[in-house]
């Protein structure tokens, strides 16, 4: 998941994560051959594929994988019925939740995200509901890193801002200056701990509440369950309290 803020670092998740590892290769080759067909085989002119080709690779798929993986796209064949869908609602606290799916099944995509939002106290929205709270971006975090050193480069490279989060620094972009900043960024020797392109929230909802926050990663975790879900994003941000709780 990403867009998520504090929590990505709860313990009981990076077990998790490792264990559904098949699963999410099996999301980035789906997304991988679409981002391919729609805007061709070329990383360089395609931003999207970029973004996920560096995503894949981060996750230690190999460029052979990936490589046919785009010549399926550009080859076209059984992704003409994929459809991609974003489905918005709210989870326990106000927290807003974007859904992305690629799917050919479209009834049985909405119904199984349903399912989700309601089984955890949280409710499925309109179109337009939550959306305006998030933005596409581009995010290079380093840790431990010369500030002054990335900011230079970052900025001569196209980046819109570089910020400093509680000692990480954090490279933004659009989505399209993405590669070219990481590129940039590389060919100085300074490597991201971590880039993606994202969802990022305008306004952030705090949760102080343990029962709300095991709920909302209940609904979370059924969402990423879903084979057709690509990414889920929130805007939550749990307190130091209840971090702690939820990392014992």
């Amino acid at each position: 998941m990403a867009g998520h803020s504090k929590w990505a670092n709860i313990k009981h998740r990076k077990a998790r994560q490792d264990a559904s590892k098949g699963k999410v290769f099996t999301k980035y080759l789906r997304e991988i051959v679409v981002a391919a067909q729609m805007g061709g085989g070329s990383e360089a002119e395609n931003p999207r594929l970029r973004a996920i080709v560096s995503k894949a690779l981060s996750a230690n798929m190999t460029r052979d994988v990936i490589n046919r993986a785009i010549q399926r796209g550009v080859g076209g064949g059984d992704t003409d019925k994929v459809q991609e869908n974003t489905y918005e609602g709210y989870g326990m606290g106000g927290v807003a939740v974007l859904v992305e799916t690629m799917t050919d099944n479209l009834k049985r995509t909405v119904s199984d995200v349903r399912h989700a939002f309601t089984k955890c106290g949280g409710n499925l929205g309109t179109s337009g509901s939550v959306d305006y709270l998030f933005t596409k971006r581009g995010e290079l975090s380093f840790h431990d890193a010369d500030e002054d050193k990335i900011m230079e480069v970052a900025l001569n490279a196209g980046a819109e801002d570089v910020i400093n989060q509680d000692g990480t620094v954090v490279v933004i972009t659009t989505p399209y200056t993405f590669g070219a900043v990481q590129d940039a960024l590389e060919t100085a020797g300074l490597k991201a701990d971590h880039a993606e392109v994202t969802m990022h929230a305008a306004t952030q909802a705090d949760i102080n509440d343990i029962e709300q926050a095991q709920k909302i990663i209940k609904m979370i975790d059924m969402l990423e369950d879903l084979d057709d879900v690509q990414n889920v994003y929130t805007n939550v941000n749990f307190s130091e309290a209840v971090m702690d709780e939820l990392n014992q």
